[in-house]
């Protein structure tokens, strides 16, 4: 009695793993993060990159665009990006604002001296709070900002089309 109740209970087994397993592959495992859109930016504060304090209060003002980008020397998508934030940076409607996002300084520093520095202002953001603020899940994302809301997000780096997605919003 015991040899045919043994297979039968691994089959039994076997049989429940294995719809666990199927049902599993049949959730989907994308995650798709909330996009906050006409949501008040955050108030934080910063140091900026020359270690002068920073209060956001005082740089976003009414009726101008900017970008805040998030980004860090030891991220590659980051130095994909940067020549089209190079490229934004020349537009007189936007403010670039980079957020340097658990970087050392002095690598920041050879990343800006070797590439360019599109911001307007640098923030340093050592310990990645305040990227968490935003709601970031990492580098390279962008707000564009209108009127103290957020008007569009952008995760992954800046492309040729959402450049142009971008220069067509401040217009």
């Amino acid at each position: 009695m015991k040899i045919k109740i043994s297979p039968l209970i691994y089959t039994l087994i076997f049989l429940i793993i294995f719809f666990i397993f199927y049902k599993g592959l049949q959730n989907s495992n994308i995650y798709t993060p909330n996009l906050k859109i006409e949501e008040n930016i955050p108030s934080f504060k910063a140091k900026i990159f020359n270690n002068d304090k920073f209060i956001s209060e005082k740089i976003f003002q009414k009726d101008k665009f900017y970008l805040l980008n998030i980004w860090a020397s030891w991220c590659v998508p980051c130095r994909e990006e940067h020549s089209f934030l190079t490229k934004l940076n020349k537009e007189e409607k936007i403010k670039i604002i980079g957020l340097n996002y658990k970087d050392d300084k002095k690598n920041a520093k050879i990343f800006l001296k070797e590439l360019s520095n599109p911001y307007d202002v640098i923030l340093l953001d050592e310990d990645g709070t305040v990227a968490i603020e935003w709601g970031a899940y990492g580098v390279p994302e962008s707000f564009l900002i209108y009127n103290n809301k957020i008007v569009k997000k952008i995760i992954g780096p800046i492309n040729e089309e959402l450049l142009t997605e971008i220069k067509i919003l401040i217009q």
